[in-house]
């Protein structure tokens, strides 16, 4: 991908570049109306899967279904809280979840060990721009992701996306991994101690000294991370130049993103890997809500984006569509054809 360091460098006021981009993007469209829907033709509840509290996940699975609710695309809809994009994935293929939010690279890798064609997954749309962030205590020295080693990090909860990833960094960067309690396999120099834990129990390790490094993967800012910089003083490790190994390895899920200065008082901006952030639903989704739910990510963007966000949202027609590879549900794929004439 090119162009994404030009445009998160500088990044301006998350609604007034949201309105730039939907002037631009809605231009001569006719959003049909959403409250058009009677109770008979529309689903009687519809659960979105989330995250973990503090994170950016939760916070827009939540602002999802009071959307969703507000517009009658489902007469009731709830936002679930969850470990991350792993199992809002399992959630969504065992039915519960009827939407889930999840990385592009989950969702590839879900996606191709499930290939049912009913059932299967499918993307209603690109949301916003994940940035995994590497976190240190400021006071701690530590610089670079390769001075980890003969250290502990937390590197995100069972079923996150952050547990996916993470090991993936680790791995670009030259570093062998080993849980808690377990021995360095031999002649291995450069190990890292991993311990699996999510947002806020890595935050808490992270004030306590019990690990040097928290990986999270989120929005930015993420509320969680700015509290605890506020209250201990926190610092990012580039995680830039291990984006061509990523990339040759895993394909083009991965990109170089700005964590900009300002973003987390007191932290200079940063370089970070950005993972593109999908919102997805089952090939069985009745099309009467896939295609109601584009209308409201497309007619009412400006409610589905957290209040903290800083960062990079996709919530126009032509970056919508634009889901990694990940193909569109059929019904989705058809009212983003209908919406752009």
């Amino acid at each position: 991908m090119t162009g994404r360091a030009d445009l998160t460098a500088a990044l301006p006021p998350r609604r007034a570049a949201l309105k730039a981009g939907l002037a631009a993007g809605l231009a001569g469209l006719l959003i049909p109306a959403l409250n058009a829907c009677t109770t008979e033709d529309r689903p009687g509840t519809v659960t979105v899967a989330g995250g973990e509290p503090g994170g950016f996940y939760l916070e827009f699975a939540t602002l999802l279904a009071e959307s969703l609710q507000r517009h009658g695309v489902a007469g009731h809809a709830t936002a679930l809280t969850t470990g991350g994009s792993l199992d809002n994935l399992a959630q969504l293929l065992t039915g519960q979840a009827t939407l889930a939010v999840a990385l592009a690279d989950a969702a590839a890798q879900t996606s191709e060990g499930n290939s049912s064609s009913k059932g299967g997954i499918t993307a209603l749309g690109r949301v916003y721009e994940n940035y995994v962030h590497c976190v240190v205590r400021k006071a701690s020295g530590i610089r670079d992701l390769t001075e980890l080693a003969g250290r502990t990090v937390a590197v995100g909860e069972p079923g996150s996306g952050t547990s996916l990833t993470t090991p993936r960094l680790i791995e670009a960067a030259g570093l062998a991994s080993v849980a808690v309690g377990a021995s360095p396999a031999a002649g291995v120099e450069k190990t890292v101690t991993v311990m699996n834990l999510g947002l806020n129990a890595g935050l808490a390790a992270l004030q306590n000294g019990s690990v040097d490094a928290l990986f999270w993967s989120g929005g930015v800012p993420t509320a969680a991370i700015a509290a605890t910089n506020n209250q201990v003083g926190l610092g990012f490790l580039d995680l830039s130049p291990l984006l061509p190994k990523l990339r040759t390895k895993y394909g083009a899920f991965y990109d170089r993103v700005l964590i900009p200065e300002g973003a987390y008082e007191g932290i200079p901006a940063v370089w970070a890997v950005g993972v593109a952030n999908l919102l997805l639903c089952r090939s069985d989704l009745d099309e009467r809500t896939v295609k109601r739910t584009v209308e409201l990510l497309v007619g009412h963007a400006e409610e589905l984006i957290p209040r903290s966000s800083l960062g990079v949202q996709f919530l126009s027609p032509e970056s919508l569509i634009n889901t990694a590879g990940l193909p569109l549900h059929p019904a989705a794929a058809a009212a983003y054809r209908k919406l752009h004439g």
